[in-house]
């Protein structure tokens, strides 16, 4: 063996991908609801995206941000019209992205509002990633174990409970980091009450807000960011995953003024933001802002939302179907691994958010008559849990 064994992988070798399906080395077809984790929301080998790639591949790979980038003010310039945050930090991953957030935090409380000890203020149930700082951000413990000792200066509040964010902000907090969605928690949607009484509470008392959009961002809820959606404003906002569409790369994005705080030497990425990447972060947004792609995302989101709710929701076995956009959860009252192997046999790859939720991310350039097909799939195998269940044993799918 020549890999650490850090993922607990299936035996599927996927070989080839176009649009919202994958081939295997096999040559058998599968409609691709994980997307990449998310990632590929413009679907596989997208044309354009693919076009402007190789073009860049052609001209220019890497240079470090020793040089000048003319991409990288382009793409910024453009994040900054789509997202109302003028300042664009690049690197090549979430992790990434809100590792930037957290030290910028961390500087704007110190040199900002002159705290000694700032802290961060994050959610129960979230996930930020697996660096040591990331990973101590996120409010799931089975991450952080053997992993001691931590860094300081993070604190959890229980997610979507107003009474508890209005006590558990103090004079110390520097900032707030938190997901619209929590994807890796079980896809539980932020209440637009919450949110928007976040928002007031950080203006009030100077606090950073700080959205965490790695999965939620570039379209999965619907919007361009699913912030807009509760009609908020961050200050800072994370973006990585279907920036690229399967080209890595992350952003931290900031409102005017922040700059101070991050100033030369304070934050670097050698291979953040180069020339191949963002090509490929412009061509995603560009598809966004000069097609009719988000009328028809929203349009066909709604026909997905219909969908869950009429032909999956009534399972005997399913607790709740909860999400929004292209991103949901289905609940089971069980473990969901018999039901996500069973709809691997049948040409449909999902994945987990949790022991019990199948969490369903199809590419957002899915057609309405296979994301009828992937539903039915889902109804099927449900009904076909149900009569082991009555017969055997549900480890028999």
């Amino acid at each position: 063996m020549t890999l650490f064994p850090t993922y607990q992988r299936n035996d599927l070798r996927p070989v080839e991908g176009q649009g919202a399906w994958l081939w295997d080395e096999a040559g058998k077809k599968y409609l691709d609801f994980t997307s990449g984790l998310g990632v590929c929301n413009l679907g596989h080998a997208h044309p354009k995206v693919k076009e402007v790639v190789q073009e860049q591949l052609d001209r220019l790979w890497h240079v470090s941000n020793l040089f000048q980038i003319p991409l990288q003010e382009e793409v910024s310039e453009e994040l900054a019209r789509v997202s109302g945050l003028s300042l664009a930090f690049f690197c090549n991953s979430g992790a990434e992205a809100n590792e930037a957030a957290i030290k910028l935090a961390r500087r704007y409380g110190r040199e900002g509002k002159g705290l000694a000890q700032p802290e961060i203020v994050t959610f129960h149930s979230s996930f930020h990633g697996r660096t040591l700082a990331t990973l101590t951000a996120t409010g799931q413990t089975k991450v952080k174990e053997g992993f001691a000792p931590l860094p300081e200066g993070f604190r959890q509040l229980p997610y979507n409970d107003v009474f508890a964010l209005e006590a558990g902000l103090t004079e110390t907090t520097a900032a707030v980091l938190l997901e619209p969605i929590q994807g890796e928690g079980g896809v539980h949607p932020a209440d637009p009450s919450f949110l928007r009484r976040l928002e007031e509470l950080c203006r009030e008392r100077e606090i950073l807000l700080m959205v965490d959009e790695i999965q939620t961002g570039m379209g999965r809820t619907g919007s361009l960011f699913a912030f807009q959606e509760a009609g908020i404003q961050p200050d800072v906002l994370t973006l990585a995953k279907g920036l690229g569409n399967g080209i890595p790369v992350g952003a931290m994005l900031g409102r005017t003024g922040l700059e101070t705080h991050f100033g030369p030497g304070s934050h670097g990425s050698t291979f953040g933001g180069n020339p191949v990447a963002m090509a490929a972060a412009q061509a995603v947004l560009r598809e966004w802002t000069e097609t009719d792609l988000p009328v028809q995302v929203q349009e066909t989101a709604r026909q997905l939302t219909a969908l869950l709710h009429e032909r999956v929701a009534q399972s005997p076995f399913v607790r709740e179907v909860r999400g929004r956009g292209w991103m949901w959860g289905v609940e089971l009252d069980r473990s969901v691994a018999p039901l996500l192997s069973h709809l691997r046999d049948r040409g449909l790859l999902a994945s987990l958010a949790g022991p019990c939720v199948l969490r369903l991310l199809p590419p957002l350039v899915t057609e309405v008559a296979e994301l009828e097909w992937a539903v039915a799939q889902i109804e099927e195998a449900l009904v076909q849990l149900e009569e082991v269940g009555r017969d055997e044993s549900v480890s028999r799918i």
